[in-house]
């Protein structure tokens, strides 16, 4: 027996060496990643990687075989992942110190930028997490606190969102989305500060809309009693006798039905005022 091993060993030893090649030269890619070959501490060739025109289970997951000894393959996540700001201090454009925190979904498109220029998923982390902060800060500081809470808010945020991407792109991501989880007001004194100068605000500004309003309301008014007192000239122009009755019979009205007290007024016959009563003369 001990002959026969003899006699065979190297063949054994070779089919170990084998298959040991062969099993180090087996990568398994799973569909969530996408690999990188690297040789030499440089990019070659990627597998599974990441295109938006190919669904999944066509872009070259599973068993793939590399160089054993002289390739890495490193492994980089294709999935949508998220990146999470620290709370941070941000001041608005109306001086309102405010706590915002939030965060941005991104996608590596292009793993081998991502290994040349950051070399792994938490140093592209490490990356974009201050540019996002500051993207924020600037953004957010041209606009008014109010803005975070009305439709200004989604362009504010599209902004951001373009900006970001731009700066990803250098590492071969691509941002989705940003999103503000909360955007709250320092607790304490600054915060009933806040609120007081914001009432005080709101309420100089309602003055300012209710003075506008009454004299929008005063100028309407005018113009309205010169536009009616022109159409009753020129109504009254066109029959001079109809308007001299119709302003005796007001006179008339004010003077027997709407007149108050116990005053007595004593006229003649034939004095003027009465001389609607004797019909044309």
């Amino acid at each position: 027996m001990t002959n026969l091993f003899q006699t065979y060993k190297p063949f054994v030893i070779g089919a170990i060496v084998v298959v040991v090649a062969l099993l180090s030269s087996v990568v398994i890619v799973p569909e969530t990643h996408q690999g990188v070959v690297v040789q030499a501490g440089k990019p070659v060739r990627t597998f599974n990687q990441f295109r938006p025109d190919v669904p999944y289970g066509q872009t070259g997951a599973g068993l793939q075989l590399r160089i054993p000894f002289i390739e890495e393959v490193r492994m980089i996540d294709r999935r949508v992942l998220d990146l999470d700001m620290e709370r941070t201090q941000v001041l608005s454009n109306d001086q309102q110190r405010l706590q915002v925190d939030a965060y941005a979904r991104y996608r590596i498109i292009d793993p081998v930028k991502l290994v040349k220029s950051a070399g792994s998923e938490s140093q592209l982390e490490s990356q974009l997490l201050p540019i996002l902060t500051s993207v924020l800060r600037q953004e957010l500081g041209r606009r008014p606190f109010s803005a975070l809470i009305n439709a200004e808010r989604g362009t504010a945020m599209t902004n951001i969102t373009a900006t970001l991407d731009k700066q990803a792109r250098n590492y071969g991501a691509q941002v989705l989305d940003v999103r503000i989880k909360a955007a709250d007001l320092p607790e304490g004194r600054p915060l009933d500060a806040a609120f007081t100068r914001m009432q005080t605000d709101r309420e100089e500004e309602a003055t300012t809309i209710r003075a506008a309003g009454q004299r929008d309301a005063q100028i309407i008014q005018a113009e309205a009693s010169a536009e009616a007192a022109r159409i009753y000239a020129d109504a009254y122009g066109k029959d001079p006798k109809f308007y001299d009755f119709y302003r005796a019979m007001e006179s008339y009205k004010k003077t027997f039905l709407q007149g108050e007290g116990q005053s007595t007024m004593v006229l003649s016959e034939d004095s003027e005022y009465f001389r609607q009563f004797k019909g044309d003369r």
